[in-house]
């Protein structure tokens, strides 16, 4: 599990299937990833939760603005929420 940047947020990484989250923000160094998350709704404010998860945890598959997304854990660790 990653490490909590603060007592108030988490990694995407981190969501459980029974909790709600809202984007804080992407933290990374590699633009290219931030913009594609950016451009597929990923971004401040966002409600996300937790669909599935393959059997052994990696891929999970989110769901926000109406639609499901897939992320590899490494990728989600990348991304900070709050829980709703």
């Amino acid at each position: 599990m990653a490490q909590q940047m603060n007592s108030d947020t988490l990694t995407l990484a981190d969501l459980r299937p029974e909790q709600q989250g809202e984007i804080v923000k992407i933290e990374t160094e590699d633009g290219v990833f931030k913009r594609r998350m950016q451009s597929l709704g990923v971004v401040a404010g966002t409600p996300v939760t937790l669909d599935r998860s393959a059997p052994l945890g990696d891929p999970r598959i989110y769901s926000l603005m109406g639609y499901s997304l897939g992320l590899r854990n490494a990728e989600a660790q990348q991304i900070r929420i709050r829980l709703k």
